[in-house]
């Protein structure tokens, strides 16, 4: 078959945008890993943002520190080798050393410790939430219930048609923006982790268990994640995708969500953002 020259240009022009949307930050699938990426992902929460200040507040300490003791050691073996200092001295204590040594150290990590506690009671802390998501891990998919808007839920499978490779998945796990939402999640055979970089969360669902964690996305967009516990032989195969979407949005997904899963709300395989877009 033929194809007219409009028709192949037309193609062309699309391969060319979706291939400069990927090139263009990774942000095509929106938030998540990259190839030879060695920093955090990008920061999508107030929570997320304190821990990407305080990582590289540590990172700096730490190259400062190491260089420290490089250079330490470097004079060591440079001035005090048998051939340079053949004669060593016999001292046996210095006190000013002594005191140094035992008290930088301490004011190190009572700097690190301060805002290392702030940053571990905001993560704690649960404020008071706008919307409540019960997160169920399970062998290998997750389940997602929505107590606050009709009490539907609906399992989240990876989807093998779907992009990003191994995140993609079937129905994501909506939520407003600029709202705070409450995670509860447990797992229903064995121990999972439920784990969203860019939101900054990552809590075991155990079992018997319900623990909560929390997050306020402040960007609209697609954040992936995936479980961090070694559940069995399909954990690569289990991850968590999240759409983050203004408030009218979330609003006519929810409604769409209440019809698409009120035959069977246990699970089902469509998605109900289809039907809120229309």
């Amino acid at each position: 078959m033929k194809m007219s020259n409009g028709l192949m240009g037309r193609r062309l022009l699309g391969l060319a945008v979706a291939g400069m949307a990927l090139v263009s930050g990774g942000m095509a699938f929106g938030q998540q890993p990259k190839p030879w990426e060695i920093t955090l992902q990008e920061a999508a929460t107030p929570v997320m943002e304190n821990i990407i200040s305080f990582h590289n507040l540590l990172l700096v300490l730490i190259t400062l520190i190491t260089l420290f003791v490089l250079a330490l050691l470097v004079i060591v073996v440079v001035k005090f080798n048998a051939k340079a200092n053949p004669v060593p001295s016999r001292t046996t204590h210095n006190t000013l050393i002594e005191v140094a040594w035992t008290l930088i150290p301490v004011l190190i990590l009572v700097g690190i410790a301060v805002p290392s506690f702030r940053l571990l009671f905001q993560q704690l802390d649960v404020p008071k939430a706008d919307l409540t998501v019960k997160v169920t891990g399970k062998q290998w998919y997750w389940s997602y219930a929505y107590p606050d808007n009709g009490k539907f839920e609906f399992d989240s499978l990876m989807a093998q048609d779907k992009q990003p490779r191994l995140l993609g998945v079937d129905n994501e796990m909506v939520v407003p923006v600029n709202k705070v939402i409450r995670v509860q999640t447990t797992g229903a055979d064995v121990i999972h982790a439920f784990a969203v970089p860019s939101f900054g969360i990552k809590i075991d669902s155990i079992p018997g268990r319900l623990n909560e964690t929390w997050f306020k996305a402040t960007k609209v967009g697609m954040y992936y994640g995936q479980c961090s516990e070694l559940c069995g032989k399909d954990h690569a195969f289990m991850p968590i995708a999240v759409r983050v979407v203004n408030d009218q949005e979330f609003a006519a997904w929810v409604e769409a969500a209440k019809k698409k899963y009120a035959t069977n709300p246990a699970n089902t395989y469509a998605s109900a953002g289809g039907q809120a877009a229309q």
